[in-house]
């Protein structure tokens, strides 16, 4: 598997767990090879040392120096729209998810409930609508056996027809 994100200067992560946790920061220095300085600005984490362990690291990267002051990680973080660009990943709309089903109420789940139930049947009675017109569609039209006799006699009646007009002309 290839690595596409680095422990580095500037690269934001989210806090899994701690005081802080669900919040990003950014990096502003590695201490150690299990610590490093971060700061929140926009997101009310001071800046702490913290454990790499607590931290899971996101696709975004900031410009600015390694121990750089709160002002510029601030001005950094505004002129990228971190904030927003966090809000519209697949990650924190599943974490805001997660969170709303957390929240929810025994009524709430209810409802949840009967609308699952009710486009589940929709789909049942749509899926059993495609599958009677594909049945149909897929099948021979059976010839009736009634017909197929009638035309034979009628068949010979013409041939007989035909011979006799053939004696007649001859």
């Amino acid at each position: 598997m290839v690595f596409k994100r680095f422990v580095e200067i500037g690269r934001v992560a989210f806090i899994s767990f701690g005081p802080h946790a669900g919040k990003l920061v950014a990096i502003v220095d590695v201490i150690d090879q299990n610590r490093a300085l971060v700061d929140g600005p926009c997101s009310g984490v001071r800046r702490q040392a913290m454990p790499f362990k607590c931290m899971q690291l996101t696709d975004f990267v900031l410009k600015f120096p390694h121990s750089a002051r709160q002002k510029c990680v601030r001005l950094a973080w505004e002129k990228e729209n971190i904030n927003e660009k966090w809000a519209a990943t697949r990650w924190a709309k599943k974490i805001e998810a997660r969170e709303k089903k957390a929240k929810m109420t025994d009524f709430d789940r209810y409802k949840v409930m009967k609308a699952k139930k009710m486009r589940n049947r929709i789909i049942k009675h749509e899926m059993k609508k495609l599958q009677r017109l594909a049945s149909k569609k897929g099948k021979k039209p059976e010839k009736p056996e009634k017909s197929e006799k009638s035309e034979k006699p009628e068949k010979a009646q013409k041939s007989a027809k035909v011979q006799k007009a053939q004696k007649v002309q001859k």
